[in-house]
């Protein structure tokens, strides 16, 4: 079976179940499927963004904590989620609600920067297809030599195939092995242009991560376990563009910091408009933090972080 005649299967499994209400042990005998079969096309549906479900009803508590994290930090915008059961799944919860709000970000001849992250990958099967030609998007931090979910450039390639227009990203490592060598590739002329076009950003998007045992730094062996130990006495509470910062939105001094090949995120103050999508509780400091240091006009995040954002 083809991998077109296996979409058309899926999707019509998914509008015979949700669209028309009947049972799985129906659509199976419709489609000529096993139910098992059906479950998991259902299920990689809801996955993949052929089945989006919204609940259009604002929910009274998080409604109350947007209209008070907006005032409190004199926001644009707020978008609380409920907290999960599973706080496993908050970076995919925090992800769907960005992708349902870039729509209205969103428009023809924009240039916009990108993170990048579980959350914001967690973002593109909620982000209608849409055709701004004239936009530009540029992932504003090197790849990963290693990972398994998402690589910064394939996530800046994969939001511009999903909007549309251009897409720049930087051919290059995240951590070069010293400063002499990342001085070196800033000096190439196309990822100079990179970087100058970021100077001019309609649109920032970003993410944080904190500084835990469970951090993609430890998870996947990006750096030393003695630049870890060294940028925790220094006091990292977590990093923007894997820049680490402190609980006051400091860049660190550091020559972890040194060796970074991205945006630096002081420069974003520059940008006409800046998102931060993150939550959950280990990545607070680092959250707040952020908050310090970029000034976002935009939070996405989920009810716990919101309630400790309004406590100071």
């Amino acid at each position: 079976m083809s991998s077109i005649d296996s979409d058309d299967i899926k999707a019509r499994a998914a509008w015979l179940y949700y669209m028309e209400g009947l049972t799985q042990d129906q659509v199976a005998k419709i489609l000529g499927l096993t139910r098992t079969r059906v479950l998991r096309m259902l299920a990689a549906a809801r996955e993949d963004g052929t089945v989006q479900i919204r609940v259009t009803s604002p929910i009274a508590r998080c409604a109350k904590l947007e209209r008070e994290v907006r005032a409190r930090y004199d926001m644009e915008r707020v978008v609380v989620v409920p907290d999960p059961q599973d706080e496993a799944q908050l970076p995919a919860m925090i992800g769907a609600a960005l992708g349902q709000l870039l729509p209205d970000l969103l428009a023809d001849g924009m240039t916009i920067g990108l993170g990048w992250g579980r959350t914001l990958s967690s973002s593109l099967p909620f982000v209608e297809p849409m055709v701004h030609a004239r936009s530009t998007t540029i992932s504003m931090l090197g790849g990963l030599t290693h990972v398994t979910l998402s690589n910064p450039s394939e996530f800046a390639w994969r939001f511009a195939d999903r909007i549309g227009g251009d897409c720049y990203m930087l051919a290059c490592p995240v951590f070069a092995p010293d400063g002499a060598t990342r001085d070196a590739l800033l000096a190439h002329r196309g990822i100079a242009e990179v970087f100058r076009r970021t100077d001019r950003l309609d649109l920032a998007i970003l993410s944080v991560g904190d500084f835990t045992r469970d951090s993609i730094f430890v998870h996947y062996g990006l750096l030393e376990r003695a630049d870890l130990d060294s940028l925790e006495r220094a006091g990292a509470v977590g990093d923007i563009l894997c820049r680490f910062i402190d609980a006051e939105g400091r860049v660190l001094d550091h020559s972890v910091n040194d060796r970074v090949l991205a945006v630096d995120p002081r420069r974003l103050v520059d940008a006409r408009r800046t998102v931060l999508a993150s939550g959950g509780w280990s990545k607070f400091p680092a959250i707040r933090a952020a908050m310090t240091l970029l000034s976002p006009e935009i939070l996405v995040t989920d009810e716990r972080t919101a309630e400790r954002l309004l406590g100071g």
